[in-house]
């Protein structure tokens, strides 16, 4: 589904009126555009023609099932939300100075309406700070912090503030030519892994600091060359056995972090990106106080 503020001149003919504020009319080309105005199906009629400076917002369905669920859901929600919606991913598109294409504005509206069902009977949805995402996308995350913060001002609510993560998750997978869902499975991958590390090393890493920071775009860049089959290779072992020998902890710690890498995709991490993670959880390592209890946090 793809929308466009206002439509197009020339007169446009109702096909349908869905409600008090949303109308269908067929294109030239035979497709159907949702046409969202406030008040603007009041009254119509199939063969009435819209005035297209009351046309607030312009939706191209998509065919088939995936399509009629769009069009049910541009029906059943409120105006309201979908006005605080739209206008939110309006704000971040001007904030990130792109087009986050098609099914952004689907994919938040649906997410924004249940999670204000759930909140109406009392319920929060479980979900998760992923400090990781202000390191690796701190625009994207920035401009859903913003869009969190936009509907809840239009719509008179506060929402959680974790909503920002659900919306960076719709940001990203807008963003990057990837299937639905990956971004998700990445930053999953990333949090196991962090979380392995304190595990192992007995403390909360502190998500501002700089070294966690290094260490996680470390991560990623990690997981990610896993994907492109471009890991870190080299011929010299020397770097490698000395930071085995040196630094057996660590070392562990880091063959712990293979052994899942090897369980979830597959692959098999090379010495030489076994060296660099044994470098970062050294680094992080060393930070920790003498006889720091297990819930300290790392300065």
């Amino acid at each position: 589904m793809a929308a466009s503020p206002g439509a197009a001149r020339g007169g446009t003919v109702v096909h349908r009126v869905l409600n008090n504020n949303v109308v269908v009319s067929i294109d030239d080309s035979g497709r159907e555009r949702i046409l969202m105005g406030r008040g603007l199906g009041f009254q119509l009629k199939p063969t009435d023609t819209i005035d297209p400076d009351r046309v607030e917002k312009t939706f191209i369905l998509d065919d088939g099932a995936e399509g009629e669920r769009e069009r049910q859901l541009l029906t059943d929600v409120p105006y309201a939300v979908v006005e605080a919606v739209t206008r939110a991913v309006d704000e971040a598109e001007r904030m990130l100075a792109r087009d986050l294409g098609r099914r952004v504005s689907i994919g938040v509206l649906d997410h924004v309406q249940y999670l204000l069902e759930r909140l109406d009977k009392g319920l929060r949805i479980p979900s998760t700070s992923m400090p990781e995402l202000r390191v690796l996308h701190p625009q994207e995350f920035a401009a859903a912090q913003h869009m969190t913060a936009s509907i809840g001002a239009s719509l008179g609510r506060e929402l959680p503030p974790e909503e920002a993560v659900f919306l960076t998750m719709h940001v990203l997978n807008a963003t990057r030519d990837e299937p639905n869902g990956t971004a998700a499975l990445l930053f999953r991958r990333v949090q196991h892994v962090v979380a392995t590390v304190e595990r192992s090393i007995g403390v909360r890493l502190d998500v501002d600091s700089p070294d966690y920071a290094r260490f996680i775009l470390h991560v990623q860049f990690l997981l990610q060359r896993l994907v492109t089959r471009s890991m870190l290779h080299s011929s010299d072992t020397s770097f490698y056995e000395f930071a085995r020998h040196s630094y057996p902890r660590s070392h562990a710690i880091a063959e712990e972090v293979k052994a899942y890498v090897r369980e979830a995709t597959g692959s098999e991490l090379t010495d030489e990106e076994l060296l660099y993670l044994v470098v970062h959880v050294e680094r992080l390592a060393s930070q920790i106080p003498p006889g720091a209890a297990a819930d300290t946090v790392l300065p």
